[in-house]
């Protein structure tokens, strides 16, 4: 990719396919903040990063609270400038047999998975910026769970299938002011997260993590899970000019798991 000017906001930048995210952009020359709710993993991310030679910085912020969310969206534009492109990643796993989850796992894994999505989209078009971009991102990071189903990962689905709905909504209303918004739905990836998910459909099924984990390969026809890397190269590309006439669409990496 060539280089690129511009300011980009990555939420849970510090792993996962948010670190990778954030390495993809400003390896292409945009000026990347991200967040994490953790201090301490902020400030070692961005120092790494930074070492790395990448126009990097960073806040702890609560994607869950309106007001954290808004002090974010400032501290971006403090530091770096009007917002560019806005990727809503951060995220949590969580489920169970559906029967048995209580109403503190539900409302936060829709809060954390979906209605931060709303608040981070909220403020970037109007306190970040980004509403004024001649030609603006929005890409939220949703999941092949949210257009298929994950079975014991009821609220993870229903989350994701809302960030694919608003996703498509949003962009039908901004198609004519420049900015573009996209999904991307990541299947099974190797993340810190993906553990936490083997380790609970291990305790469910009383097997081992080893056990799922070979089950969840054998359904990919791949035969592998995705990596960081991957998911985030087409969150790279759609920032780019190539990708203008891109929106509204929720597009799968996931090894061929999701077929629509």
């Amino acid at each position: 990719m060539t280089q690129q000017s511009g300011v980009a906001l990555v939420t849970g930048g510090t792993s996962g396919i948010g670190l990778a995210v954030v390495k993809k952009l400003a390896a292409r020359g945009l000026r990347v903040f991200l967040c994490a709710r953790t201090a301490e993993n902020v400030t070692s991310t961005v120092k790494e990063l930074r070492e790395q030679g990448l126009d990097v910085a960073g806040a702890p912020a609560d994607v869950r609270s309106a007001e954290s969310v808004r002090e974010l969206v400032t501290a971006a534009v403090d530091t770096f400038g009007p917002l560019t492109v806005l990727v809503n990643n951060a995220g949590r796993g969580g489920g169970g047999v559906t029967a048995k989850i209580t109403d503190e796992l539900w409302y936060d894994m829709i809060d954390t998975n979906l209605n931060s999505v709303f608040l981070l989209t909220r403020a970037a078009l109007t306190t970040g910026g980004l509403g004024d971009a001649d030609r603006g991102r929005i890409i939220n990071i949703a999941s092949t769970g949210g257009k298929q189903g994950v079975p014991l990962g009821a609220p993870y689905s229903a989350a994701k299938a809302g960030v694919i709905g608003f996703t498509k909504a949003l962009a039908k209303e901004l198609a004519r002011t420049g900015v573009t918004v996209n999904a991307v739905c990541p299947g099974y990836v190797e993340t810190p997260m993906a553990v936490g998910v083997r380790r609970r459909y291990a305790e469910t099924w009383d097997t081992t993590e080893e056990d799922v984990l070979a089950q969840f390969n054998e359904k990919i026809p791949l035969g592998r899970y995705s990596t960081p890397s991957e998911v985030a190269g087409l969150v790279d590309y759609l920032t780019t000019a190539d990708a203008d006439s891109i929106t509204a669409q929720a597009l799968n990496v996931c090894g061929g798991l999701g077929i629509y």
